[in-house]
Order: C-alpha cells, then sequence, then structure tokens
C-alpha cells in the first residue's frame, strides 16, 4: 500500500525517470491546425514549425486526470502535482477529477512549471517510496514547492508578451536594446530579470542566481537543467553546477510543447531547490535522477474546499524512471 503520484507533461520529467520513481504521467493537449494530440507526445519541432500558424493548448480533460488516478492507487491514496494555476487550468480539472475518486485524493498546485516542478514531482515520490503517508507526502511536496526555483532565458520575450503573461513594455524594451532576457517563475508568477549581453552572459547570471541562493546550514542540492531543443546548454548549465556541489537529484529536461508554445524557441534554464538537513524528507528507495538538492518554496494544495483533507482518487498511466543527465 503506497501512495500514487500522477502529474501533468508540464513537468517535464524524462520518461525513463518519470517509470523509475513510478510516476503517472497526464499529457497536456496540444491543438495544431485542429488536430488534437490526444496521448501522443508532440515533437518540439512539430510545435515551433507551426508556432505562428494554429498552436493552442489546454489542460487535460477530467477523464484523463480520473484514469490515471485510479490506475495509481495501490490503497495509499493518490497525490496529484500541477503546473502552476496561474499558467493553466490544470489544477482546476484535477481537483474535479479528485472530487470524483474512489479513494483518498490530495491536489496540489505547484506554483511552478517544468523542471521546477518536475522537481517537487520527484520529492513527493521519494517520499511515497519511503512508505511515507498521504499526509506526509502531500506535507514534503509542500516543502519543496516553497523552496524551488526556476530561472530561465530565451531569445526574445515576444510569445510571452502576446500571450499576456508578461507586460509589453517588457519585451518592447527587449527587443530595442536587443539583449538576452532573462526571467524567475516562482510562486506563479513570471518575474523579469535584469538581461543579459550574449547567452553565455545569461547562463552565468543564472548560475549566480543559483548560488546566492545556497543556504548557509547543511542542505542537499536537487537541479534540473532544461532546454528546448538546445540540449547541449542544458548540459552546460548542469556542469557548471556539479562543478561547485554535488547534486542528491539531477536530471536534464526538455521543455514540454505547452510551455514552448507561451515563450516561443531559444529557451533554457535552470530549476532547484535545497533541502536542508533534517527536513524530514527520505532518501531512501527511489531513483531520481543523479544527485541534487534544493531551496523552498510556496504551494497550493486542495482537499476538500482546499481544507488539506483528504480527497479520494483514482490513478493513471503509472511510468517507472532511470537516471538523466
Amino acid at each position: 500500500m503506497r501512495v500514487g503520484i500522477v502529474t501533468d507533461s508540464a513537468a517535464t520529467l524524462p520518461p525513463e525517470l518519470a517509470s523509475g520513481n513510478e510516476v503517472a504521467i497526464v499529457p497536456m493537449e496540444v491543438t495544431i491546425n485542429g488536430r488534437s494530440n490526444g496521448d501522443r507526445r508532440v515533437p518540439l519541432q512539430e510545435v515551433l514549425r507551426h508556432l505562428d500558424d494554429g498552436v493552442r493548448t489546454s489542460s487535460p480533460s477530467p477523464g484523463r486526470f480520473s484514469s490515471a488516478i485510479a490506475a495509481a492507487e495501490d490503497g495509499g491514496g493518490v497525490l496529484v502535482l500541477t503546473v502552476a494555476r496561474s499558467m493553466s487550468g490544470t489544477f482546476q480539472v484535477a481537483s474535479l477529477a479528485a472530487r470524483r475518486a474512489g479513494g483518498p485524493t490530495e491536489v496540489l498546485d505547484t506554483g511552478t512549471a517544468a523542471g521546477g516542478e518536475g522537481l517537487v514531482v520527484l520529492a513527493a515520490a521519494r517520499a511515497a517510496r519511503a512508505g511515507r503517508p498521504l499526509q506526509e507526502v502531500l506535507e514534503v511536496a509542500r516543502r519543496a514547492s516553497a523552496g524551488v526555483r526556476l530561472v530561465a532565458t530565451l531569445d526574445d520575450l515576444r510569445h510571452l508578451v502576446a500571450g499576456g503573461r508578461l507586460p509589453r513594455g517588457v519585451g518592447w524594451l527587449a527587443g530595442i536594446l536587443g539583449v538576452q532576457p532573462l526571467f524567475e517563475f516562482r510562486g506563479g508568477a513570471i518575474r523579469p530579470l535584469l538581461p543579459a549581453l550574449s547567452r553565455r552572459a545569461a547562463r552565468r547570471r543564472m548560475l549566480a542566481r543559483w548560488r546566492r541562493s545556497r543556504p548557509r546550514g547543511p542542505s542537499a542540492l536537487h537541479v534540473a537543467a532544461l532546454h528546448a531543443l538546445e540540449r547541449d546548454e542544458a548540459e552546460r548549465l548542469l556542469e557548471a553546477v556539479r562543478a561547485e556541489a554535488s547534486p542528491v537529484t539531477a536530471f536534464i529536461g526538455e521543455f514540454d510543447a505547452v510551455m514552448v508554445a507561451h515563450t516561443g524557441p531559444g529557451l533554457t534554464g535552470l530549476a532547484w531547490w535545497w533541502e536542508p538537513e533534517g527536513s524530514g524528507e527520505p532518501r531512501r528507495g527511489a531513483p531520481v535522477g543523479r544527485e541534487g538538492s534544493g531551496e523552498p518554496r510556496r504551494g497550493a494544495p486542495v482537499g476538500r474546499e482546499g481544507s488539506g483533507e483528504p480527497r479520494r482518487g483514482a490513478p493513471v498511466d503509472q511510468g517507472p524512471v532511470g537516471r538523466e543527465g
């Protein structure tokens, strides 16, 4: 009897990492020229090819979450972790499915996306594999969600501005100056950072923010380097981190098609959180990428009417995971 873990594909977990940690992934929906992806993972090349002429994204249906919850149920309840509700209606859809579930089910808005969301999911998966009860697994996920940071750079802010996620003036100024934009996604909000003059300078800025976030006390690092068809850039980021720290969790993830549909091409990023020693999160029993650690953050769980009381649930496509990066 173990807690089942379900998330959406915005978490950017490599398939082998998800399956190895027994995480069920519900695909976000992408529609290109009127044709939906269904259960198919949409290649980023396909999204980028149609970015200016007909890409629409939406949350998975409640039925997909219900199936995932039912499949993940193993007698210990289910925890569903979603992309930030400020980015998508996925949290609301998952909450609806949880209310219909046949066993205890909790839903947590991770307040983040991509590798940040993936790190929260892996923290919950470790706790579940260690045999922790549902409410303790939920608390582990909340702590990770409260601490996770996601910093990214992209070639221009045009798509984020067009989607209403950044002020028009910010995108205009970045375009006029010809700089490399940087932004941080935290607590469900995108915040522009001081831009860099080049891709290399942007990478240095991301690493500098990671270094400054390091706590004084003993902490374990959980980290993910992220890319959209720029794997070499992600590898450089992860190598730079490993030159200065020994992560407990580390993986390279490709941004999901839904994320790239909103940001456009040229996206790379770094997500991390520092786990304070003695925080109570289990370290045993889960193959979570390579070693790495992280920092705290804010999450929004939902039980019955947001009370934190467990909901009833049932699972979906369960998957195992390997190591990456």
